[in-house]
């Protein structure tokens, strides 16, 4: 958990009474098959129920799985802000519902994004080292 997830974040709603509610963006730093890990300053407990869009930021068209509801596991401080896990409720991997093939697609985007950017710093090009 140590880097923020390349262009993927996760907006909620959040309520600070009964009529008023702020619209919060939050940088993801893990996602798997059963939850992720969110950063923001809103305070959540465990066992409070948040309902996620996660948006894969893309140069033509981004990629959004909207609706997502997640039971908030785990509470880490940060500084001045928080680090949540989040673990999503109702969504079964070999369930084919279309936010199901969303946030699958999601992910393996992401793998690749993750793979392109390690094979980047780890080989720097002859190029780069004549450069410097």
């Amino acid at each position: 958990m140590n880097e923020e997830l390349p262009d993927l974040v996760a907006h909620f709603r959040f309520r600070h009474s009964f009529f008023r509610r702020e619209a919060v963006q939050a940088r993801l730093y893990e996602l798997d098959n059963f939850g992720c890990v969110m950063k923001t300053d809103k305070p959540f407990e465990p066992g409070d129920t948040v309902t996620l869009d996660l948006v894969m930021q893309m140069p033509l068209d981004d990629i959004r799985a909207e609706g997502i509801s997640g039971l908030v596991t785990e509470k880490r401080k940060h500084c001045s802000n928080f680090f949540y896990s989040v673990d999503f409720i109702h969504l079964d991997e070999s369930d084919s519902s279309p936010l199901s093939e969303k946030l699958q697609r999601i992910r393996e985007v992401l793998l690749k994004k993750q793979s392109l950017k390690s094979r980047r710093s780890a080989n720097p090009t002859p190029r780069a080292k004549q450069l410097a």
